[in-house]
């Protein structure tokens, strides 16, 4: 038995994916925000697992939650939240149950991406952990089995080049091994938008998107 936790904001111009501006206006980062939400939890749906949790910032809005427990995220900083998410997710009545945190800055997610993310960990079983890093020295996932293995995230300085591998010594400090999960791009800039949809399906939301809004703003320069 395993799940699946997504920790995102909902999709707000001005909120939402703000490093996307410019060149986007508000609105389109909202947008492309919106899009990568409902792309990943798509994929979440769609893989099989026990319980899907999602760890919201703001009101839901137009997003569909469908299948998915919701659980407010806490004030303080992204590694707080972080180790908040996983405890309130975590608390269930069955236990602990194997943990996969994602957010949603990676719409590029398939089913059997995060299905197989969650058999590496299982397989490697208690005393482990997995992390899936991104190019900009972030990461994009990190599973464990307990929610005390995620005590160390909120003393892990977040958003620099030197997060994941500050996140993989917290984690080893705490006696945990960590195994790697495959490295994905995620969104941070306008040119990772487009990196990541063009590994999207043609009809996912991410690629229609973020290729009508290349499209506008290059118009726009012409």
């Amino acid at each position: 038995m395993t799940q699946l936790l997504v920790i995102t904001k909902a999709p707000v111009p001005g909120r939402s994916k703000t490093r996307l501006t410019p060149p986007c206006t508000p609105e389109q980062a909202a947008a492309i925000a919106a899009a990568a939400v409902g792309d990943t939890l798509d994929a979440v749906r769609a893989t099989p697992v026990q319980r899907r949790v999602v760890a919201l910032d703001g009101e839901p809005g137009d997003l569909d939650l469908t299948g998915c427990v919701v659980v407010p995220q806490v004030e303080g900083d992204l590694g707080n939240r972080l180790a908040h998410a996983f405890a309130d997710a975590m608390d269930t009545p069955d236990g602990d149950l194997p943990t996969l945190l994602i957010g949603m800055d990676t719409p590029q997610v398939s089913p059997q991406l995060l299905a197989d993310c969650l058999d590496q960990l299982v397989a490697a079983g208690p005393g482990t952990a997995v992390l899936g890093t991104a190019p900009d020295g972030g990461w994009w996932a990190l599973g464990v089995h307990s929610p005390a293995a995620a005590l160390v995230l909120p003393d892990v300085p977040m958003s620099r080049k030197d997060t994941a591998l500050l996140t993989r010594a917290a984690l080893q400090q705490a006696g945990l091994t960590v195994l790697d999960l495959p490295e994905l791009t995620d969104i941070d800039h306008f040119p990772d938008a487009v990196s990541v949809a063009a590994e999207c399906p043609p009809d996912s939301r991410t690629r229609r998107v973020v290729d009508d809004i290349a499209a506008a703003l290059t118009g726009a320069r012409c």
